[in-house]
């Protein structure tokens, strides 16, 4: 009895089988299909390969929420380099509450306007990259995931002249999170009781000079290798009194990536420069004013990849597809082939062995002589 039902079993199984065997005597190869079968096989080995570079790349993730941290410190990181003295200039930072934050993260450092050759490299380089930047927004996502490995060329003391007439100003500083003003001006900035103000009395008009060039500026925590909007930007100017204005909005952003998990912000930037003359009705005070602002939304920015289960269904879809489609094809290919050939007949195909006028001469010599009867002339 087990035997039997055992038997019913593999019958039954027989039976559901969705992949039915051919018997190889049944199966006629033909070169038409060898050539198809071939052009499917490296069309799925082409496929198969360009799946897997897709497979191993990554792309970025953008997500928008309201930023909900407002308790924090705002971290501001600074690299200027202004054409004037460092005793003749003061940097700090003015709060939308009127508060005045110590600049005392900032380093004065007395150099040469002009760079040496290698930073001149550098800073080409970074300018090229900004220029594309402006117009292929997707390199972004490349600066975010890999971006430019290692930091520009430090300014050695070999550079510098024995009486520089530069300063550069770099650092960091720690503000609140509100709206403010961060600006470089003529003088050292003192207490006031009433707001704030910068000591500049005692210094030549004639020696104003506010020709800049930000080698970095960026907000949050400061990562090796992203590109913000205004690094690499030089303003030079022959006039003493000059205003330059840069109006910044400032969006925060968690980066998380394969290599970097970081707080960050990004920021857009409004230029404005102009030059003072108090007779000709612009009014104003010489100097680099940064005002910036916070937004209210947060960007997480992450780095995707395909999981492995989803490559395999694409993988398998690939060599499905082109063994269904080539197959189909083949047949459609060789039914007009038939019906040009005149070998289609009602839905079967008869392939003529012998030309029918062969056929017609052969019958005529398989038939037998008729009987005559054969008469001999009498003598």
């Amino acid at each position: 009895m087990r035997r039997l039902s055992k038997k019913k079993a593999l019958t039954l199984v027989k039976e559901l089988d969705a992949f039915p065997k051919v018997p190889e005597s049944y199966v006629e190869s033909s070169a038409s299909g060898g050539t198809v079968s071939l052009i499917a096989f490296s069309a799925m080995a082409v496929l198969a390969f360009l799946e897997f570079f897709v497979y191993r790349d990554t792309w970025m993730k953008y997500e928008y929420e309201v930023d909900k941290d407002f308790s924090s410190k705002l971290r501001i990181n600074i690299d200027i380099t202004v054409a004037m003295r460092c005793q003749y200039i003061g940097a700090d930072v003015l709060d939308l509450a009127e508060t005045m934050v110590a600049s005392d993260g900032l380093k004065y450092e007395p150099v040469n306007f002009e760079l040496a050759p290698q930073q001149k490299i550098w800073h080409m380089t970074l300018l090229h990259i900004q220029e594309r930047l402006r117009v292929e927004h997707s390199l972004q996502d490349l600066i975010f995931k890999t971006a430019m490995k290692g930091s520009p060329p430090a300014k050695s003391n070999m550079d510098r002249s024995p009486s520089p007439t530069a300063c550069r100003i770099h650092g960091h500083l720690y503000v609140n999170k509100v709206a403010g003003n961060f600006h470089i001006t003529v003088g050292k900035s003192i207490p006031h009781p009433r707001g704030h103000a910068h000591l500049a009395a005692l210094i030549s008009h004639d020696s104003f000079n506010f020709s800049h060039r930000i080698d970095h500026l960026s907000f949050g925590e400061d990562i090796p290798g992203v590109i913000s909007t205004l690094d690499g930007t030089e303003k030079v100017t022959t006039e003493s009194n000059h205003m330059f204005q840069y109006f910044i909005t400032i969006v925060p952003t968690k980066l998380n990536t394969y290599k970097v998990v970081a707080d960050t912000h990004q920021y857009s930037v409004t230029e404005r420069e102009r030059a003072i003359n108090h007779a000709a009705g612009s009014h104003g005070i010489s100097g680099i004013f940064m005002k910036y602002d916070i937004s209210s939304l947060m960007v997480k920015v992450s780095e995707q990849h395909m999981p492995l289960w989803k490559f395999l269904v694409r993988l398998c879809g690939i060599i499905g597809g082109i063994f269904s489609t080539t197959g189909m094809l083949h047949s459609v290919m060789g039914f007009f082939v038939d019906v040009v050939c005149c070998r289609f007949q009602m839905g079967i195909y008869k392939p003529l062995k012998e030309h029918p006028v062969q056929m017609q001469h052969a019958k005529e010599q398989a038939a037998p002589p008729a009987d005559t009867n054969l008469t001999q002339p009498m003598s």
